[in-house]
């Protein structure tokens, strides 16, 4: 159902509760942000009503300091044609984060999934399909070089039992590509953080986790720079990782790599919704901020989106939704109020927080390390 204009006008007359980026800024994290996609297009397509409103929390940058572009930096995108590159959709999220100082992941440049069809209908050669990588990571990466605070160089490289997916890629490079992407990205855009990202990921003793650790390992031993793990944190409301859990896997990692990050949180429900189903996705949502929290190296959370009528569950996932922080009247789910109090009682109880950047969580949203990692 569309919003009414009655309904949106007294949305935007609702007074703003923004404070997750700035909590969690004061709770020692670098940022809380949310994805975006290019409005008119997917899932934003049939809800323009809603614009304003979804608008005026979004640039607030107190609420989020962060983005990622759910879609337009992927190969679907970005080169649809070989050598043929567009970065018209990129440049929607990257230019709101430019022009409201937040800080920007970059998302993704290396994945099986959203590929131009020509990437995955070429009889590929070995040295055809490594100079097409090469070629697109260096066009893309290049393009955003500087702006990026992070890249999600390869996602979702590992199957469900932790061994390599059958992509493409790997089925005509092997674990070669893996390599040949990150040693590309960390030529192309030195300042740039480099991440692995993965769903299913998040819990210690799973066959994927295991995966993921061993593909750090072989990036390492192969003398290859990989600075973070992402952590999707595509999670389910009635069955989903505790925080000792979630620490647990999060000090896995860290102790390979220098961070971690919760970088495509959403927590979703079996329709219908119920106020029992609402309690156990806020019980999720807090898990992951008390986890990322207390965890040295976790740097932030990304929630992939915020708005629910924006998520892409519905579509994936017939049956679940209500994933995100908004409903479609835009007033919250439970969640949010539950994040809000767990950062500030971590607050209170960890009056020593780290600190991974200066500043209150306003105007740029960016700390020291981005800073540092510009060479500014």
């Amino acid at each position: 159902m569309k919003l009414s204009t009655p309904l949106l006008a007294s949305a935007l007359l609702t007074p703003a509760t923004a404070q997750l980026h700035a909590l969690a800024r004061k709770a020692g994290l670098l940022y809380f942000g949310a994805a975006t996609d290019t409005p008119g297009q997917r899932e934003r397509a049939p809800y323009p009503d809603s614009y304003p409103q979804y608008d005026a929390i979004f640039e607030n940058n107190d609420e989020f300091g962060q983005t990622t572009p759910t879609n337009g930096q992927k190969w679907l995108f970005a080169e649809p044609e070989p050598r043929l590159f567009n970065f018209t959709e990129g440049d929607v999220v990257a230019d709101l984060a430019r022009s409201q100082g937040k800080l920007l992941r970059c998302h993704a440049l290396v994945w099986h999934s959203q590929l131009a069809p020509w990437v995955e209908e070429t009889e590929w050669t070995a040295e055809a399909l490594r100079d097409a990588i090469t070629r697109h990571i260096r066009a893309v990466a290049g393009y955003y070089r500087g702006r990026c605070y992070a890249w999600d160089v390869v996602n979702e490289a590992l199957d469900e039992d932790g061994t390599y997916r059958k992509s493409v890629f790997y089925n005509v490079l092997g674990e070669e590509y893996i390599k040949l992407a990150f040693a590309t990205a960390a030529e192309v855009d030195p300042g740039a953080k480099l991440y692995y990202n993965d769903y299913g990921i998040e819990r210690p003793d799973s066959v994927k986790t295991a995966g993921a650790i061993r593909l750090v390992k072989m990036l390492q031993d192969a003398g290859l720079r990989i600075d973070g793990v992402g952590m999707q944190a595509h999670l389910h409301a009635d069955n989903h990782p505790s925080a000792d859990d979630l620490i647990a896997t999060s000090e896995q990692y860290a102790k390979l790599v220098k961070e971690v990050a919760f970088t495509e949180l959403d927590v979703r429900i079996k329709m219908p919704v119920n106020e029992t189903k609402l309690e156990w996705q806020a019980d999720c949502y807090q898990k992951v901020v008390e986890a990322c929290v207390k965890v040295k190296a976790c740097v932030g959370i990304t929630v992939w989106d915020f708005y629910d009528p924006f998520s892409w569950v519905p579509d994936t996932f017939p049956g679940q939704g209500a994933s995100l922080l908004w409903f479609e009247d835009f007033t919250k789910h439970p969640a949010y109020d539950r994040m809000v109090d767990t950062f500030k009682k971590l607050i209170r109880d960890k009056p020593g927080c780290k600190d991974k950047g200066k500043g209150k969580g306003k105007g740029k949203g960016r700390g020291r390390r981005t800073l540092a990692a510009r060479g500014e």
